[in-house]
C-alpha cells in the first residue's frame, strides 16, 4: 500500500510517500520545506508567517513527494493527515489540502494525532517495533509518558503540567542569543561546558508522580543570566547549557526509571524533536541497559517535524477503521 502524507502543524511543511503492508514500512519519499530561516528573525514560530509558508510550499513539495517516489496520485492508496494538535492556521492548510486532493481522486483519507506520529517515527527506524511498550514524547510542546497498548491505543499516564521541555531549552537559548531554535545550540554548547557551575532546580515535580514542571526550572536560569547581566559578571554560556541540560537529564533519568518499573514494560520509545538532543539519549541508553531494558529511538533525520511519521501511523489507523469525511477539521490542543 501506498500512504501519500502531509505535516504542517508548525513550521515545517512536510509531505511523504510510504510504502507500508506486507511487512514493510519502506520511506520511498520525506520532503521537508522549513520556514525556521523565516521564523528565526523573530526568535520564534510567529503563527501567521507559518501558515503563509506553508499554503506557499504544500502543492511544490506534493509533486517532488510524488516524483521522489516515482509514483503518481493514481498509485496512491491512502491519504494521512496531521489534524492536532498544533498551530489552528497552520493546521487547516494541510488538512484542507489533503482533503481536496483525497476526494478529488475518490482516495481515503486518515487523520492522525501529532504526538502519535511521533512515536510511528520509531517504526520506520525499527522495522521489528512492536506495542505494547512505555514511551516518552518530548519536544516543544509536549512531554509525556504514554502506555502503548496497541498501534491505535494510548493511554496517556504522566506529562508536564506546565511549560514542555523543548519549551524550556528554546526560551533559555533566546535569551543567551543562541540561534533559532535554541535546543540544538543549548545541546551543542553543553558538550563543552561544566555541568555542575550552577545549581539549577530539578524539573522533577515530587517521587510521588512522573509529571513534570520546567517553568520554574526556566525562569530560574533566566533570572540567574539576567542577574549576571545587571551585575556586568561574564557568563560562561557553556557552564549555563551544561548544567541545565545536566538537570534536566538527571530527572528525566530519575522519571524514566519509575515509569518502567510501575510500568513493567522492557521497551522504552522516546520520540518528538527533543528526542535529538545526544545527552538525553546517552542517559536514557545507559539507564535502560542497567535495568535490562530496550531503548527505542528514532533516527535523527526522523525526530523533528515530517510527513512520514504521520504517514506510518496513518496506516495502522487506516487498519484500525478510521475515515475521516469531508467535514475532517483541525483541532489545535
Amino acid at each position: 500500500m501506498y500512504v501519500l502524507s502531509f505535516e504542517s502543524s508548525c513550521d515545517e511543511t512536510a509531505a511523504a510517500v510510504l510504502e507500508m503492508g506486507n511487512g514493510r514500512r519502506e520511506i520511498k519519499s520525506n520532503i521537508i520545506a522549513s520556514s525556521v530561516d523565516i521564523q528565526s528573525l523573530y526568535g520564534g514560530v510567529v503563527p501567521e508567517i507559518a501558515s503563509r509558508a506553508h499554503i506557499e510550499a504544500i502543492s511544490k513539495i506534493t509533486y517532488e513527494a510524488l516524483d521522489t517516489a516515482g509514483v503518481t496520485i493514481k498509485d496512491i492508496d491512502l491519504i494521512a493527515v496531521t489534524n492536532g494538535p498544533g498551530l489552528i492556521g497552520a493546521l487547516l492548510v494541510a488538512v484542507n489540502f489533503a482533503k481536496s486532493l483525497a476526494f478529488a481522486n475518490g482516495i481515503p483519507l486518515v487523520p492522525v494525532d501529532h504526538i502519535r506520529g511521533h512515536v510511528a517515527a520509531n517504526y520506520l527506524t525499527h522495522k521489528k517495533l512492536e506495542p505494547p511498550f512505555l514511551a516518552f514524547v518530548i519536544s516543544g510542546g509536549h512531554t509525556s509518558f504514554f502506555d502503548i497498548k496497541s498501534y491505535t491505543s494510548f493511554e496517556e499516564i504522566a506529562s508536564t503540567r506546565d511549560d514542555a521541555i523543548g519549551e524550556c531549552f528554546d526560551k533559555v537559548g533566546r535569551v543567551m542569543g543562541l540561534p533559532y531554535p535554541g535546543g540544538k545550540a543549548v545541546d551543542e554548547l553543553a558538550t563543552r561546558g561544566n555541568k555542575h557551575a550552577v545549581v539549577f532546580p530539578s524539573p522533577s515535580i515530587n517521587k510521588e508522580t512522573l509529571d513534570f514542571s520546567f517553568s520554574g526550572l526556566k525562569t530560574a536560569v533566566i533570572n540567574y543570566l539576567n542577574t549576571k547581566n545587571q551585575k556586568g559578571e561574564e557568563i560562561s554560556r557553556d557552564d549555563v547549557c551544561a548544567s541545565l541540560t545536566y538537570t534536566i537529564t538527571e530527572s528525566i533519568r530519575d522519571k524514566v526509571a519509575r515509569a518502567i518499573k510501575e510500568s513493567g514494560y522492557k521497551k522504552v520509545v522516546v520520540a518528538g524533536g527533543v528526542s535529538a538532543n545526544s545527552h538525553i539519549r546517552r542517559e536514557l541508553k545507559s539507564l535502560c541497559d542497567s535495568l535490562g531494558a530496550e531503548l527505542f529511538v528514532p533516527e535523527l533525520s526522523l525526530c523533528g517535524d515530517n510527513a512520514a511519521m504521520i504517514g506510518a501511523q496513518g496506516y495502522y489507523e487506516f487498519l484500525d477503521g478510521r475515515r475521516a469525511g469531508e467535514d475532517l477539521n483541525a483541532y489545535p490542543s
